[in-house]
């Protein structure tokens, strides 16, 4: 079965922590062992895992990625957001993650985050939860 996630994004460019929207899914399909798909359905935005216990990573990759792929930067997309199209190819917009013991495997300090690059925004991620219970 395939669910959404629906997440509201409230700046241009954002990290949106959603490891606890995901880790309800897997409860509620009472998955105990193996794997969901994340999927991000939009051309501007992606998704990563990275550190969630400090809240200046994200600032710096956020900062990071805008330095590399800054906006106005003379592209030839009309529509204004060249550089979010850029910087949601370079994050990428799958990821899959293990399940074991009903939980998602991930280290001590990682955090999935949806990766906004053109809000604010609403938008969507496809969740495939996958396994046995």
């Amino acid at each position: 079965m395939i669910n959404e996630i629906t997440i509201k994004t409230g700046k241009r460019n954002e990290f949106v922590d959603i490891t606890q929207e995901v880790s309800e899914l897997i409860s509620a399909h009472g998955v105990k062992e193996g794997f969901v798909i994340l999927y991000v359905p939009h051309t501007t935005a992606g998704i990563t895992i990275n550190e969630h216990a400090d809240p200046s990573v994200k600032r710096d990759i956020l900062n990071k990625l805008e330095e590399l792929v800054p906006p106005h930067e003379g592209y030839t997309h009309m529509e204004g957001n060249a550089d979010s199209h850029i910087k949601a190819t370079l994050v990428g917009n799958t990821l899959t993650i293990p399940i074991s013991g009903g939980r998602l495997v991930l280290g001590t300090w990682q955090g999935i985050f949806f990766c906004e690059f053109d809000g604010p925004r609403t938008r969507k991620l496809i969740v495939k939860v996958v396994g046995e219970d």
